[in-house]
């Protein structure tokens, strides 16, 4: 069922055009991801759908409320920078909150508890917030905006700013939410998109340039690729730049001493690859064949716009 439905959506600042008429769909129940490059226009979409920016012209419309013009009371939103009051604690922030949610007084201290422990917050929480670390400060990022369970999450670049550990604290919480509600994030990290979403949104220059499950897009432009990287000797750098001459390859990517190589027939490059390599005594260092990856579709769409 459809939950939240945007039509010719846009935004414009003076003269500049941030967003160029956006129409999709988001499905109850479903992760989407919202990928695009520096200056495409995710934020300035993610704060017109939360209710933090006027758009210019469009239409947004949640769930069956066609005649409800303020729908927030059934979001949440996190921010890519998210502010806290640092002398407040942990509990009292996400009270602070639920309240301004216009929660029932008897129902926030119950939905408080439960919200630090969904966010592994529970033994922090009366801790002031200025002695968080980064990590923790994400995570209380996002028990506030579920705190008052919205039906829909909308999260800006959610990871983008944090170490290796707090990225997988929050992308492990994030595995949990998509179980119990709708999830629309940005993020320019690809794998990340890989591994929680289900359906992906391309943005452009203001525009949406590709849109569809991961599977579908996955399915449209999944190439054939070979990876081949040899060590740094004359002869064998020579043999590498030589391959974007065979009649399987269809292109070449060589920098260095790496190529990645999009063919007609894996099969066949894989076989031809390693008879010249072995007949030629090339010293290979890595070999690996295998298909095109999301990031190889985001660089394509984008750099067709």
């Amino acid at each position: 069922m459809g939950l939240l439905q945007v039509t010719d959506l846009k935004k414009n600042f003076g003269k500049e055009s941030a967003v160029r008429g956006l129409t999709f769909q988001l499905e109850q129940g479903k992760c989407v991801a919202l990928l695009g490059p520096n200056g495409a226009g995710k934020t300035t979409t993610l704060r017109m759908l939360a209710g933090l920016l006027e758009p210019s012209s469009g239409e947004i419309i949640f769930g069956e409320h066609h005649s409800v013009t303020d729908y927030r009371k059934w979001l949440g939103y996190l921010p890519q920078n998210p502010t806290f009051y640092g002398w407040m604690s942990g509990q009292e922030y996400i009270r602070f909150a639920a309240g301004l949610s216009g929660m029932e007084q008897n129902e926030i201290g119950k939905r408080t508890e439960a919200v630090l422990a969904k966010v592994g917050l529970q033994d922090a929480a009366k801790r002031r917030i200025s002695g968080y670390s980064g990590g923790m400060k994400q995570r209380l990022g996002l028990a506030q905006a579920l705190v008052h369970e919205p039906r829909l999450l909308i999260l800006d670049e959610p990871v983008s700013a944090l170490d290796p550990i707090g990225r997988r604290e929050v992308i492990n919480i994030l595995h949990q939410i998509r179980e119990e509600t709708t999830v629309l994030f940005s993020t320019h990290v690809l794998h990340d998109a890989e591994e929680i979403c289900d359906d992906i949104l391309v943005m452009a220059k203001g525009r949406l340039a590709e849109q569809g499950s991961l599977t579908s897009l996955r399915e449209k432009y999944r190439e054939p690729l070979v990876i081949v990287q040899v060590e740094r000797e004359r002869e064998a750098l020579s043999w590498l730049d030589s391959l974007r001459n065979k009649p399987y390859v269809i292109q070449a990517d060589i920098k260095g001493d790496i190529a990645e190589l999009t063919v007609h027939d894996l099969g066949l490059a894989r076989d031809e690859l390693m008879r010249d390599a072995t007949e030629n005594r090339i010293p290979l260092v890595k070999f690996e064949a295998g298909s095109s990856s999301l990031e190889d579709m985001f660089v394509k769409v984008v750099s067709e716009q």
